[in-house]
């Protein structure tokens, strides 16, 4: 079976000195939205990788240095955010309007 990894928990055991980790939180009206669709796009809006959030409204991403968009989908609406990532942990909330 082909899935994304499950949402959330810890960065134990990653080495964020040689990985570029995006990872934040959906939210709408005040609160984590869980099971929305986060899709990750490069500098081109090309598509590149898509996971659903936690329970706790999270996700995560593992991807290379440089400028991405991420992009939310849910039952309540959409929202976006573009990251200028770094090597080691970039954190971002997508606030659903």
């Amino acid at each position: 079976m082909c899935a994304a990894p499950q949402q959330g928990g810890t960065l134990s055991g990653i080495d964020l000195s040689t990985q570029t980790v995006i990872q934040g939180s959906v939210w709408h009206d005040g609160s984590p939205v869980a099971g929305a669709y986060v899709r990750l796009l490069d500098s081109t809006d090309e598509f590149t990788a898509e996971v659903v959030t936690s329970p706790e409204g999270e996700f995560r991403f593992f991807a290379a240095p440089g400028n991405w968009k991420v992009r939310s989908l849910a039952s309540v609406g959409k929202g976006e955010r573009v990251v200028s990532a770094e090597v080691g942990l970039n954190e971002t909330t997508v606030v659903i309007e």
